[in-house]
């Protein structure tokens, strides 16, 4: 059956119907395997059902139509993909991940956890800091115990900095610094891993990409021209926790703001504020933020002492970290949220149907669109 589904769909690729074949044919794979006994049998199909979808959502980034992108949404709830089956299915890209990492890092990450990845080049517009702060605050909540069922998260960085950029290498010592630190607390560790992976590549990449749940595009608005790993990202069923800023703009226009998590000002409102915006000011009215950066210069458990980034974020805060990360912070949690309920009660709704919108709308990025538009 999946043999004959595959020459179908490669048979039909150009008729605007052929996702409704190849849908049709996925719910002939799926009642075959309610008569199936044994979980292992059943678990290899819905696997091979999984790379069917797949290429239907390679046909549809063909065609990009608005039709065939509800028509694989619909076929793929109606196949009734389970939470279990879900999980089946995403461990498998995990795996082969967390396989990696072993090899090359020496380091064992859970595949039962979200997979939170930033991989890009690290730039403070792109804001890795803004990153890290986060976690630092999530590990400071969950230790104090102000933070409850928070859903185990690992979450990944892969970058490289220009030799000389000395406030970058202090970032990527940061992030190493807090990994190791959260990797010490036996309570904060069972929620939280960092790992900063070395030698980012494209190797890297093809690892990273498939396994991520939630993809970090954090840029301030208005200084990424563009992006390229979001989409990529996109395509491979992860969801956008960004700024409204370069392609996530695109993705989100495509795949709804509902299925992503969008947080922090805008370009119209940074250039609002920026002729009489205070860094100090607003840290002073904020003092939850302002101890946050008393941990950057060594006031507590962090070792090393962080002067420059945090004076930086004090008095010359150019790309806005402090003025999104309570917002960020927000949206971080509630994507959590909508996992950990998924988790919970089994319903697909509040995120791996954000997933799959997310697939199914990245059309609008292929190669052969933009071609043909020129």
């Amino acid at each position: 059956i999946i043999v004959s589904a595959k020459n179908m769909g490669k048979r039909y690729q150009s008729n605007k119907n052929h996702v409704n074949v190849m849908a049709t044919l996925a719910l002939t794979i799926f009642d075959k395997t309610k008569s199936l006994h044994g979980m292992e049998k059943r678990d290899r199909l819905f696997l091979q059902i999984a790379v069917l979808l797949h290429d239907c959502g390679k046909f549809i980034s063909m065609s990009h139509s608005a039709e065939c992108s509800y028509n694989i949404i619909m076929s793929t709830e109606i196949i009734g993909l389970s939470h279990t089956e879900r999980e089946i299915v995403a461990n498998v890209v995990k795996f082969n991940h967390a396989d990696f990492v072993y090899k090359k890092e020496g380091k064992a990450l859970n595949t039962d956890t979200i997979f939170d990845s930033q991989i890009k080049r690290l730039h403070e517009y792109k804001r890795q800091l803004l990153n890290i702060l986060c976690i630092l605050e999530l590990y400071f909540e969950i230790k104090e115990g102000t933070l409850k069922n928070f859903a185990p998260t690992t979450f990944i960085f892969g970058a490289k900095s220009a030799p000389g950029y000395a406030r970058a290498k202090g970032i990527i010592k940061l992030c190493n610094e807090v990994a190791d630190l959260i990797e010490k607390d036996s309570v904060v560790s069972k929620y939280i891993k960092v790992i900063f992976v070395s030698d980012y590549n494209v190797s890297y990449a093809e690892k990273i990409i498939a396994a991520t749940d939630v993809s970090e595009q954090i840029s301030t608005a208005g200084t990424e021209a563009s992006g390229t790993g979001n989409m990529k990202l996109m395509l491979n069923g992860a969801v956008t926790l960004g700024t409204y800023d370069g392609a996530n703009i695109e993705i989100v226009k495509e795949a709804g703001e509902e299925n992503n998590y969008i947080f922090g000002a805008n370009v119209e409102e940074l250039n609002r504020i920026q002729p009489i915006y205070s860094h100090r000011a607003f840290l002073d009215a904020n003092k939850d933020l302002e101890e946050l950066l008393d941990y950057l210069k060594g006031k507590r458990n962090l070792k090393g002492v962080y002067w420059d980034l945090a004076d930086t974020l004090s008095y010359n805060d150019e790309y806005f970290i402090m003025y999104d990360l309570r917002s960020y912070i927000k949206a971080t949690l509630k994507a959590n949220r909508d996992y950990a309920e998924e988790q919970r009660t089994g319903d697909l709704t509040h995120f791996t149907r954000k997933c799959f919108m997310n697939t199914a709308h990245s059309g609008v990025f292929s190669s052969d669109r933009t071609i043909r538009q020129y």
